[in-house]
């Protein structure tokens, strides 16, 4: 990174790592509303394969580089794969789905927006005063494992519990849907068997 800020800039005279983060975020905002707003499942998972590739590049533009690739192995890599997986476990439709809307529109815009102005409010608050020195790396993964491991353990866990529950509810709800359906190839028969023979022989 060559264009990290040597020193704390103002508001009206950005550097140029502030002006690439404030675009990168306009995108990852509008990803993340094509991504809820789309009624193409697959439409959707590429969408917020998009939004977070563009978190990871927000990290790196942080200077948190473990982090950012974190990001891209664990989400990019693991959890869009999941729910893709778990599209095509479940057999969802592919085109376009009428049963993705909810027609609530209204109540998830405004629940939407709260929860916006709340986060928005909070991060404020909380770094209002606070400038992070960019000529310093702030990935140091010594004491990203201990916070971690020692104050985040449990809604770790508890996340990789309910994607491994999600995966096995997909394959589950996948096998209940087969066996409700039949199975084409179990009850079909060649047609050189003893019951065709013996209804071409009447």
């Amino acid at each position: 990174m060559t264009l990290l800020a040597q020193e704390p800039s103002g508001f009206l005279s950005p550097t140029g790592v502030e002006i690439v983060f404030l675009l990168t975020g306009l995108i990852v905002l509008g990803a993340a509303v094509l991504c809820v707003t789309s009624r193409h499942l697959v439409h959707a998972a590429l969408w917020l394969v998009v939004a977070l590739g563009g978190l990871a590049i927000e990290y790196l533009l942080l200077t948190a580089e473990f982090i950012a690739w974190v990001q891209v192995l664990i989400y990019l890599g693991s959890v869009v794969v999941l729910l893709l997986f778990g599209l095509m476990l479940t057999k969802a439709p592919i085109g376009p789905s009428p049963d993705a809307d909810s027609r609530n529109r209204p109540v998830a815009l405004a629940v939407a927006l709260a929860a916006a102005v709340l986060l928005v409010t909070l991060v404020v608050d909380a770094f209002r005063t606070t400038w992070i020195d960019l000529d310093t790396p702030h990935g140091d993964t010594g004491a990203i494992g201990e916070s971690l491991f020692r104050h985040w353990v449990l809604p770790f866990e508890a996340l990789s519990a309910l994607l491994l529950a999600a995966l096995v509810g997909a394959i589950v709800v996948s096998r209940h849907r087969l066996a409700a359906e039949g199975r084409p190839e179990a009850t079909a028969r060649p047609a050189g068997s003893g019951d065709d023979g013996g209804e071409a022989a009447r």
